[in-house]
């Protein structure tokens, strides 16, 4: 199935692509995989949650500042491929999550971003993952999503 007509049938819309806040590429390809920076829950290069799961940010609210994260991810994979149909599998996920003292859900704040990727490629979508929880992010986000895939050429 056509990944774009998957996503309209979903209600699903790849964001602006996010400005770099550095010096660094939204995505890199080399050879068939394709590496997608870090990406965090912005929407119009504004946070849409701040702070610490297990503090600021409850379970899920986290859950969906992944799925942002995740939908920003998408926007870099188009950006450098045209076509996210190359997109052959998504192969790994990592997820960082800032956690207050006791917060030791990381996982489950992650899987916000493994259901949108199963949405949107199916099967395809089925990837390995790390759910890592971190002391700070970036301007006081509450997730950071990375990913590899595999392309076509």
């Amino acid at each position: 199935m056509n990944i774009y007509q998957r996503m309209k049938e979903l209600g699903i819309v790849i964001p602006e692509l996010p400005r770099p806040v550095a010096s660094y590429q939204p995505a890199v390809v080399h050879q068939n995989i394709v590496y997608a920076s870090g990406q965090t829950g912005t929407v119009h290069q504004k946070l849409v949650y701040t702070g610490k799961l297990g503090a600021e940010v409850g379970l899920e609210d986290g859950k969906k500042s992944a799925r942002l994260a995740a939908l920003n991810c998408l926007a870099e994979l188009q950006a450098v491929l045209i076509d996210l149909n190359r997109v052959e599998r998504i192969l790994r996920v990592t997820g960082y999550v800032a956690s207050a003292p006791g917060f030791n859900d990381q996982p489950q704040v992650v899987e916000g971003a493994s259901v949108l990727l199963i949405e949107v490629f199916g099967e395809h979508g089925r990837h390995a993952r790390s759910a890592i929880g971190v002391a700070e992010l970036p301007s006081n986000a509450p997730v950071e999503i990375e990913l590899l895939a595999a392309i076509s050429r």
